[in-house]
């Protein structure tokens, strides 16, 4: 699987002072063919008229008229994939896209399905808020006890997958509940999952954090349903 087409599908909300700094990172990533999927949703601050300025042969980009949530403008992106291997980026600078060689290897060594980047296995990262690094370890356990999985990081933005692995599992959390959804999801169709160490550039809630505590007992709820209901 060497000549591979990567899909990296970046949802954006309101990241006007990054999305052209993301994309530059993006575009110098790797060397393999890719394809940038961008679904605004419904950005105010101006992102959305940056976007329009975009050369539409480098970049398919797709809006909502609604403010609808991550998981929903993922979904948008993935109905327009077209690659071998799927990168979901966000767009706030918080993972550097100089890491997807190092993602995207266990499933071109056919090793993996499946790979999910933690932010807990050793790279660099910024020392930021404590209560949230429980909440995410907290939320990981959680996933773990119920999808029988040892993952480090449940709530990572960085999941990497073969895109066959789409075929099926009929996403349909709105907003942050897609990460438990999806490892659910993966995990009752046995694929095969890795995660390798990557490195973390959180923000706080001052500098545009979005993710809230609301969101975690959402996550909760979320675990609970697509593994023992769907």
């Amino acid at each position: 699987m060497k000549d591979v087409k990567l899909s990296i599908v970046i949802p954006v909300y309101n990241e006007c002072d990054l999305v052209l700094k993301l994309l530059q990172k993006v575009e110098n990533a790797v060397k393999h063919d890719k394809e940038i999927i961008l679904v605004d949703d419904f950005s105010t601050d101006g992102t959305r008229e940056i976007l329009k300025e975009l050369d539409p042969k480098k970049y398919r980009i797709f809006y909502h008229e609604k403010n609808m949530g991550k998981g929903a403008a993922l979904r948008t992106g993935f109905e327009h994939v077209t690659g071998d291997i799927v990168i979901i980026q966000d767009a706030d600078l918080e993972y550097d896209p100089g890491e997807y060689d190092k993602l995207i290897a266990p499933i071109i060594d056919d090793k993996a399905d499946v790979v999910y980047g933690s932010r807990f296995l050793s790279g660099p990262h910024r020392v930021l808020l404590f209560w949230h690094y429980v909440g995410n370890k907290g939320l990981t356990t959680f996933s773990n006890i119920m999808t029988n999985l040892n993952l480090s990081d449940m709530e990572t933005c960085y999941k990497v997958f073969r895109a066959k692995v789409l075929h099926g599992l009929n996403l349909k959390s709105d907003r942050f509940g897609f990460e438990p959804e999806f490892t659910a999801k993966v995990a009752k169709r046995r694929y095969r999952i890795y995660e390798v160490p990557i490195s973390y550039y959180g923000r706080d809630y001052t500098e545009g954090k979005k993710i809230t505590w609301k969101d975690g007992f959402v996550a909760i709820w979320c675990i609970v349903r697509y593994t023992l209901f769907d």
